[in-house]
């Protein structure tokens, strides 16, 4: 499946904007996490772009959420490991983290809506003028962006990389999108 297929899966399941943007964000985190480990940037940009799929259906179910997405997205022929990671990235199923891709994914979920809360408490909205220092210093605020899983981002280190320099990836990753993403000032 190329990316524009994948773009307009999504946007079939998909009509909450602000969780299109969050599936965008996810997915600019992923292909920064590919490049920088080395792995399939596309396969894991779509992993990222996609992990949300069922969510307009889900949102209030968690038990099933990840797991109709999963089935979407075998129904559509995408690789088991794509599936495979969509499905374990809800910690919820018990389900254990074996690639990188599965790994890659639970850190990057909550690394994306924590970087557009940091952007968005800002005067100026501009994810562009958002540092790496000030999220080192809002990821130890736990009223901050309380729904972005400190726990999860921090399983980075399963990547082998320390959480400094998962969230400079993260957030220059989402700092090329920033436009899409409306946080361009």
């Amino acid at each position: 499946m190329t990316r524009e297929e994948a773009f307009e899966l999504l946007k079939q399941h998909l009509k909450n904007e602000n969780l299109v943007n969050h599936s965008l964000a996810v997915e600019a985190i992923m292909r920064g996490l590919a490049e920088e480990l080395g792995e399939d940037v596309e396969q894991f940009g779509i992993t990222g772009l996609l992990h949300d799929i069922d969510y307009d259906v889900t949102g209030d179910d968690p038990q099933r959420h990840s797991l109709l997405g999963a089935e979407i997205l075998e129904k559509h022929g995408l690789p088991a490991g794509v599936v495979y990671a969509v499905k374990v990235h809800n910690e919820i199923h018990g389900l254990k983290r074996q690639s990188l891709l599965d790994k890659a994914l639970y850190a990057a979920d909550p690394a994306s809506g924590f970087i557009i809360a940091a952007a968005l408490v800002r005067p100026d909205k501009d994810l562009n003028n958002v540092q790496l220092k000030s999220l080192k210093k809002r990821f130890k605020e736990k009223a901050f962006a309380r729904g972005a899983s400190r726990e999860q981002m921090a399983a980075c280190s399963e990547l082998g990389l320390e959480l400094d320099q998962f969230l400079n990836i993260a957030l220059e990753s989402m700092k090329k999108i920033a436009p899409s993403l409306g946080l361009n000032g």
